[in-house]
């Protein structure tokens, strides 16, 4: 099992992202916080990167249902959504498969909540 769900797409970055959190949206999920690595790299490093930002996700019922099973598993929230360019016009969208990530943790009460919000992930990306 991938810890990651992926899809190339066509189209401008803004507009890919746009879409990305809209469909974020339909399955209850906001958009907490955004990193822009491209920015932040050339800020710090001066270095050029290709576009990529990272999306923190989260939907706050099953964030909630989490944090009652696991008091530690605000480490592994948000649920990140990554964009990253790949070539001209293409984009790259990942989300985090949070079945696998939790499995680490070892607690049989977040398997569940896991398994939802893997699915509500998944959707999203299946349905760029």
């Amino acid at each position: 099992m991938s810890y990651y769900y992926s899809k190339t797409v066509s189209g401008e970055f803004d507009k890919i992202e746009e879409k990305v959190t809209n469909l974020l949206k339909e399955e209850g999920f906001g958009v907490l916080t955004e990193i822009d690595i491209q920015q932040t790299l050339k800020k710090k490093l001066d270095v050029d990167f290709r576009k990529y930002k990272i999306l923190g996700a989260c939907n706050p019922p099953f964030a909630y249902k989490a944090l009652q099973a696991e008091d530690k598993i605000g480490l592994m929230l948000p649920c990140n959504v990554i964009l990253q360019e790949a070539t001209d016009k293409n984009i790259e969208v990942s989300a985090i498969n949070p079945s696998t990530s939790m499995d680490t943790v070892g607690n049989p009460k977040l398997t569940s909540v896991a398994e939802q919000v893997s699915e509500k992930l998944k959707k999203v990306i299946d349905k760029l």
